[in-house]
């Protein structure tokens, strides 16, 4: 996992972002910290299916992207 997977990543362009918890610049594709807590996406959720590399059905229906932030959805369930 990376910062980018992390729930205390925020994204400021496409390849970096800062940490909320230490106000720190840091890039999206290093390795995650020892603070690192799991940010619910759809691809974490058991209602999510893949149908490639980009893209994916959540609950058989509505397309959805596997990295698109779960946070305020109201059927998220960890896989």
């Amino acid at each position: 996992m990376n910062h980018i997977d992390c729930k205390y990543y925020l994204a400021t362009d496409v390849f970096k972002g800062i940490c909320k918890r230490t106000k720190e610049s840091i890039l999206a594709d290093e390795p995650h910290c020892e603070d690192f807590e799991k940010a619910p996406k759809c691809r974490y959720c058991k209602h999510f299916t893949e149908s490639d590399e980009f893209m994916g059905l959540c609950m058989n229906q509505t397309h959805a992207f596997p990295d698109m932030q779960a946070s305020t959805c109201k059927t998220f369930s960890w896989n």
